[in-house]
């Protein structure tokens, strides 16, 4: 038989997993979601396949609809996915954040960039009676979070930009750009990034990125209420730097 004749058995079972990573790749670019139409436009399918799959993907959690139910947007199970693929990564950065919340006595997270948001990977809670939590598994938007700052700054500058400008046409844009931008280089140049009640109110929350030995970008952040914030403002950022340098010698260590 002919090369050309061979039917392999499997193949349909490959194609529809390639169909269905194109489906979520697409959603990964549009945190806001997308109808069924727009996604077979975007993959160039007939929307009928699409829609079986987006079945299938949505009875594991891996998409949801969106809140006016016509879109579908990427599930709490793929958050849980990417959990345990940085597990490696949690568990080396555990010891850190408990050494932070300690020394802080606040809430220290770890985030990690997906596509276009921050996920919580894990969180160590802090000693303060009044304190702030973050649900492992939620996503972040990127522009006014000191998680999402931190990643943004360390990215090539034009994934960056393309990052916030789609982040800003979703409605996010704040009053002056321009003043963004430059906040933005001060965290190039300092390593912290702040988020000064940007992402909700009576929050304020400082942080870093680092890139793992897979090149993933991750956050560690201190989220703090605001009204103590200023009183805590340089022990939190003295603490950061410290844990950054921790970092850096636990991720070159492989």
């Amino acid at each position: 038989m002919a090369q050309s004749e061979v039917v392999d058995p499997g193949r349909g079972g490959i194609q529809v997993i390639e169909r269905a990573a194109a489906i979520l790749r697409v959603l990964k670019g549009a945190p806001s979601g997308l109808s069924l139409g727009q996604i077979a436009a975007e993959v160039d399918l007939p929307r009928s396949t699409v829609q079986r799959i987006a079945r299938a993907l949505q009875a594991e959690g891996f998409l949801v609809p969106g809140p006016n139910g016509t879109r579908l947007r990427l599930g709490p199970g793929l958050a849980a996915l990417a959990a345990a693929a940085h597990q490696t990564t949690m568990e080396r950065c555990r010891h850190l954040l408990v050494d932070l919340a300690d020394a802080t006595g606040e809430t220290a997270d770890l985030s990690v960039l997906r596509g276009a948001s921050m996920v919580f990977l894990d969180q160590v809670a802090g000693s303060q009676r009044l304190r702030t939590v973050s649900a492992v598994g939620e996503a972040f938007p990127l522009t006014n979070t000191a998680n999402g700052k931190a990643c943004l700054a360390a990215l090539p500058r034009a994934e960056a930009e393309a990052l916030v400008r789609a982040e800003w046409a979703r409605g996010a844009q704040p009053a002056d750009p321009d003043e963004f931008w430059r906040a933005l280089a001060l965290v190039r140049r300092t390593g912290l990034a702040h988020d000064i009640e940007e992402h909700a109110q009576g929050i304020c929350a400082v942080g870093f990125a680092f890139a793992d030995w897979t090149g993933d970008l991750h956050a560690i952040s201190v989220p703090v209420p605001s009204t103590r914030f200023t009183d805590v403002r340089a022990r939190v950022e003295d603490a950061l730097l410290a844990t950054r340098r921790a970092v850096e010698t636990v991720m070159q260590g492989g």
